[in-house]
């Protein structure tokens, strides 16, 4: 998500905001919320609400401080009104919505990091929003592995054969062997490379496995030779795309380790509980 989607999401959703000048609350309607999320039906989106609802609830966060049922009146044809459900909601509130949500969708993941801070600075939200996504590509190669691990145990590769057909298409992405790639970023022998990679290169490993399982699924490819050369063509072809865009994996720097991302982005989920100012009476 570039800059320019960054401001116009913001600029969407700062638009929703309800704001007590005298008490200094903000809250947000469900209503308004729900098309900016992407729904287009209330009685879908409510159970979103529901469900963070119920997070709120499994946490031990008081939920009638985040979330309010309230009824609204609507204009109809003919000058007639009709009442509808509504919720009143805090920016925690529309946090839990917005993590029920699908993150793959723009608006989703926005609206996951604009509600996960308490300032409005376009430079945080795009700093969470950059760990979310890296967060979540990893999230996504470790279940494209896992498919893969449990495809070629399948056909009779066993977890040895696995580790070599992993490092045998790590050398045709990176043109080194994974120990060289370890030891160029400073990883530990104990610790996945993928912990430590940018997000472009775990989505690269990822894209590489996931054409790995479907032709092994799709050609029911039997044993780790003809497995490894599936899986040795695919990160080489996934290498030259990048290379024909001026990209060489194994030049980019490291990361932060995820694993201390992910802890960092808990913490601050934790601290949005505590410092979100209830809804006003």
């Amino acid at each position: 998500m570039d800059k320019n989607q960054i401001m116009s999401l913001k600029s969407s959703f700062d638009e929703i905001a309800q704001i007590v000048e005298e008490d200094n609350i903000e809250y947000w309607f469900a209503r308004d919320l729900m098309t900016l999320l992407g729904y287009s039906k209330w009685e879908n989106f409510e159970i979103a609400v529901k469900r963070a609802m119920e997070s709120c609830q499994s946490i031990g966060v008081q939920v009638d401080n985040h979330f309010r049922g309230v009824r609204k009146m609507i204009q109809l044809g003919k000058g007639g009104q009709r009442a509808i459900q509504d919720y009143m909601l805090t920016r925690y509130a529309c946090y839990l919505i917005a993590q029920n949500g699908d993150p793959r969708k723009e608006q989703i993941a926005f609206a996951q990091s604009y509600f996960a801070v308490q300032t409005r600075r376009i430079e945080l939200i795009e700093e969470r929003i950059g760990h979310i996504e890296r967060i979540n590509t990893r999230e996504q190669l470790a279940e494209a592995e896992n498919r893969l691990s449990k495809n070629i145990f399948e056909r009779g590769v066993d977890e040895a054969g696995f580790a070599r057909i992993r490092s045998r298409g790590d050398e045709a992405l990176f043109g080194v062997r994974t120990a060289v790639m370890k030891k160029r970023l400073g990883v530990s022998e104990k610790r996945p490379l993928a912990d430590f990679l940018p997000t472009l290169t775990i989505a690269a490993k990822g894209l590489a496995t996931e054409m790995t399982n479907y032709n092994v699924e799709q050609k029911n490819l039997q044993g780790e030779r003809p497995i490894t050369d599936e899986h040795v063509q695919n990160n080489s072809s996934v290498r030259s795309m990048l290379g024909k865009r001026g990209i060489r994996p194994e030049e980019l720097p490291p990361a932060e380790d995820i694993k201390r991302v992910e802890r960092r982005v808990k913490a601050d989920d934790k601290k949005n509980a505590a410092e979100t100012t209830g809804l006003p009476e």
